[in-house]
């Protein structure tokens, strides 16, 4: 994974990449690998009375390197146009495709691309030239969340995966829009307030977490899974677009049904499933997967075993208490596949012993009995 943070501010500003850097410096963890920071106080610069009034965004960005280890995958990223700038955590599958398709509507009246690298960020932000942001998006198959910057538009636009598995958090806090993968960032910047939202612990008790668009601070959400927020430059309210929905996938299925038989269905599901776990295998580093010993993670791993010339890695959290122990399936699943596995028992004092870290890792109230394994 890797962290993303940022800001614009509506006061005038000097100190835009200290402020910037100290939010990513939170998040250091997620991308240990390389970090960037990204400003420009001129976007809104006007000239009245002799008064130069200014303000200023920042982008930040710690990497974890995945695809393209080498420097062409370095972010802050700018646009081959120099219209975008962008900031992006997660992977894209099919960005080799969606390149493809790029490089395909070219013409003799266009220049040909010229890639840097062969990072899925540099796709993504080729794609926002030549088709826009949304567009791009709806193409794009993976998890992820971004910032990116229309130099054109004067936009910010910030955007999340279809289920949400990167987490996006937003708000203005005075005269300043903060954005970032983690609260923690948010809350390294000078004008964050960190007020509690009574109604969001209220949600947290009802639910053991607090659902989003909610978050634990006044002020400040959760970008909704499926959705593009933009804001333009001189507004305070984003607008909010859903570009896909699992309501909609839902209901399309009902009223399209498969009609074939019980076999094509399992085969036809298998043929899903493995095409889904083979487009994850992409990366330029080793890959691994949690395995519990149940359905879900066991069919994970056997497909993507199946698909590899190398045994696969795989992690399993084990207990000493018998009843609540999962170690010993996941022993047993591991060997018929034959990965390379790997077992890390937790004791209930080292369990205790992580209970004072847990605020810092999570943010904001969580009560998943499966957090300290996790």
């Amino acid at each position: 994974m890797c962290g993303i943070a940022g800001f614009i501010s509506l006061t005038t500003s000097n100190n835009l990449s200290s402020d910037a850097m100290q939010m990513i410096e939170k998040l250091h963890y997620r991308g240990p690998d390389d970090k960037g920071v990204w400003t420009d106080d001129s976007f809104d610069r006007d000239i009245n009375d002799g008064i130069d009034n200014k303000k200023g965004i920042a982008l930040a960005h710690s990497r974890l390197a995945i695809v393209d280890l080498s420097p062409a995958g370095h972010q802050p990223m700018e646009s081959h146009n120099k219209r975008f700038v962008i900031v992006f955590n997660g992977e894209i599958y099919n960005h080799n495709e969606i390149r493809a398709e790029l490089e395909q509507e070219k013409n003799q009246d266009q220049p040909a691309l010229s890639w840097r690298g062969h990072s899925d960020t540099e796709t993504l932000i080729a794609g926002f030239s030549a088709w826009g942001v949304e567009a791009t998006i709806k193409k794009a198959i993976g998890m992820f969340a971004f910032a990116v910057w229309d130099k054109q538009l004067k936009t910010l636009t910030l955007g999340r995966d279809r289920l949400g598995e990167k987490p996006l958090y937003y708000g203005w806090q005075g005269d300043t829009f903060l954005f970032g993968s983690e609260l923690k960032a948010l809350k390294a910047h000078p004008e964050f307030k960190a007020e509690i939202d009574r109604d969001s612990l209220t949600l947290f008790l009802r639910h053991n977490y607090i659902p989003e668009p909610y978050s634990i601070y006044k002020g400040i959400a959760k970008l909704q899974a499926g959705c593009l927020l933009t804001l333009q430059q001189g507004d305070k309210t984003p607008a909010i677009n859903q570009y896909w929905s699992a309501t909609h996938v839902a209901q399309a299925g009902i009223s399209q049904p498969f009609e074939g038989s019980p076999t094509q269905a399992v085969d036809e599901l298998e043929n899903r499933l493995a095409q889904s776990v083979k487009q994850q295998m992409m990366a330029d580093v080793p890959l691994g997967a949690f395995l519990s010993g149940g359905v879900d993670s066991s069919t994970i791993v056997a497909l993507m075993q199946s698909q590899s010339s190398r045994p696969v890695n795989t992690f399993t959290i084990g207990f000493d208490v018998p009843n609540y122990n999962e170690a010993i399936h996941a022993k047993a699943v591991a060997e018929h596949l034959g990965t390379n596995h790997t077992e890390l028992y937790i004791s209930a004092e080292s369990a205790m012993d992580v209970i004072p870290d847990l605020p810092d890792i999570y943010d904001e109230p969580f009560a998943d009995e499966s957090q300290i394994p996790t």
